[in-house]
């Protein structure tokens, strides 16, 4: 059985909306042999979380403050987003953290108000094609119509994210480089979805991340032997500094 790749997963709220405070726990999971550093995006979230971090300046901090750890946004709603600005931000921060950046992108929802009230599209379908059409054109920028290109070849890795049951994103995630199924309720279901996307990609299409977040402490061997790749320890929607740092210092062995 393969060892996964282990990540630190937080939604950068409240006492974590301070970008030196995310820096400095990436800092400290690089230290400690940890793999990953990814982040919430959000413009708003629903009580009691309260204070919001902008996650790419985020990300910023926390490229600046590392040299090794992956990280990125998880996840990203393109149809939310000008696609063009999208992806100067996605090349200028794989610039400049070395081409260690992974772009996590999804469907998004209404779900905390952040779309309707601002004007945002809110109909499920529309989002879904502005979704597809996003990813597309950023492949597309990357590809050279923008310089300068992205540092990692053949382009900056695209986990999709999909809420369990739904299909439609297993499929979408089929023609990038991972799926991040939310709402797993077990193994099983992980298991299910691996057999799913080696029927849709075939046997010869390249490597392709399985992730999956859980909390601290969480029993890891079923997860992997059901296919996960990377196995994130992530928070509630209001993570306090001690406990991510609990976990940080107990290492990406302790589960």
């Amino acid at each position: 059985m393969t060892a996964p790749a282990r990540g630190i997963f937080v939604a950068p709220f409240d006492e974590l909306a301070d970008p030196r405070r995310l820096a400095s726990l990436a800092a400290a999971a690089e230290d400690r042999g940890w793999d990953g550093f990814f982040v919430w995006d959000h413009i708003r979230y629903s009580a009691p979380a309260d204070a919001v971090a902008d996650p790419w300046i985020a990300l910023s901090a926390v490229a600046t403050a590392t040299e090794r750890l992956r990280l990125g946004p998880l996840v990203t709603p393109p149809s939310r987003r000008r696609v063009h600005k999208l992806a100067r931000e996605t090349v200028t921060l794989d610039h400049l953290s070395g081409g260690r950046l992974i772009f996590g992108a999804g469907l998004g929802s209404d779900r905390h108000g952040e779309l309707g009230p601002f004007g945002e599209v809110t109909d499920d379908r529309e989002r879904a094609r502005l979704l597809d059409a996003g990813l597309d054109r950023l492949a597309a920028y990357w590809a050279g119509e923008f310089q300068p290109q992205p540092l990692q070849r053949p382009r900056i890795p695209v986990w999709l994210a999909g809420r369990w049951p739904n299909r439609r994103p297993v499929r979408r995630a089929a023609r990038w480089d991972g799926l991040f199924p939310i709402d797993l309720p077990g193994p099983e279901a992980l298991a299910e979805l691996a057999g799913e996307l080696r029927e849709k990609r075939g046997e010869d299409a390249g490597p392709f991340d399985l992730v999956v977040t859980n909390p601290p402490g969480t029993e890891l061997a079923p997860w992997v032997e059901a296919g996960a790749t990377w196995c994130l320890t992530g928070f509630d929607s209001q993570p306090r500094e001690a406990e991510v740092i609990e976990a940080i210092e107990a290492g990406p062995g302790a589960a």
